[in-house]
């Protein structure tokens, strides 16, 4: 039997988001590739349904969706450089792994943020930050993390488009190539670990959009809304 984590982990996921902002990163896929009100409709049909509900921070500790972009020269830490990728699944891979890993022992709530910031697409009009700087927890209860070295690592199962996006696509090919935006959903385990040997894991799954367009390596556009299948 596993052990349960009493702590906030960064792969939470919905809580204290604006539905419009959220909606607006795939719209610009979506709403060029989808003009059917069905698919809009999954796009934005809530929280991720294989997330564990005790993972869930309580409204109280849920992070600011207005989070600023930190400042480049706070570092890293312990976050992963982005990877030269052009294949959208196996950037989107890469970039879940990314999120669901973190360890307060060496990097500041500021070198997490920073490290998140690096594998951002560089095109405002598609860049949704705050779903992304979202994941993490406020200065107060990284702080509370940090005294427990709370840190996690990751393992990705698989990562797949979803039915809903491969469907848009396959009506209308050209239109992915106003944004370059892929869907892709990755399925994956986290496992936390602090002091005294304190530990468990939780499956995990996440939507993310993805930018790759061709000649350039990919970047994470948003966390999108979870589409099934």
């Amino acid at each position: 039997m596993r052990k349960r984590s009493p702590s906030f982990s960064l792969s939470s996921y919905g809580s204290g988001w604006s539905a419009n902002r959220r909606i607006a990163i795939v719209t610009c896929v979506v709403a060029v590739l989808l003009a059917i009100a069905g698919i809009v409709a999954l796009l934005t049909g809530g929280g991720n349904s294989h997330q564990a509900d005790e993972a869930r921070p309580a409204p109280a500790d849920s992070p600011s969706s207005t989070e600023a972009a930190p400042k480049p020269s706070s570092g890293s830490g312990s976050v992963p450089n982005p990877p030269q990728i052009a294949e959208p699944v196996a950037y989107a891979k890469a970039a879940a792994r990314m999120l669901w890993s973190y360890d307060t022992r060496d990097t500041s709530r500021d070198q997490q943020l920073a490290g998140m910031r690096a594998w951002m697409t560089t095109e405002p009009k598609y860049a949704d930050w705050a779903s992304v700087s979202g994941q993490v927890p406020d200065p107060v209860l990284w702080s509370r993390m940090a005294d427990q070295d709370q840190r996690a690592t990751a393992s990705v199962t698989e990562g797949h488009y979803p039915s809903a996006f491969k469907a848009a696509l396959a009506d209308d090919p050209s239109a992915i190539t106003e944004a370059y935006i892929y869907v892709v959903t990755v399925n994956g385990k986290q496992t936390l670990s602090w002091k005294k040997g304190g530990g468990g894991d939780e499956e995990r799954a996440v939507t993310l959009a993805v930018q790759c367009r061709p000649n350039h390596d990919c970047a994470l556009a948003a966390i999108a809304p979870s589409i099934t299948q």
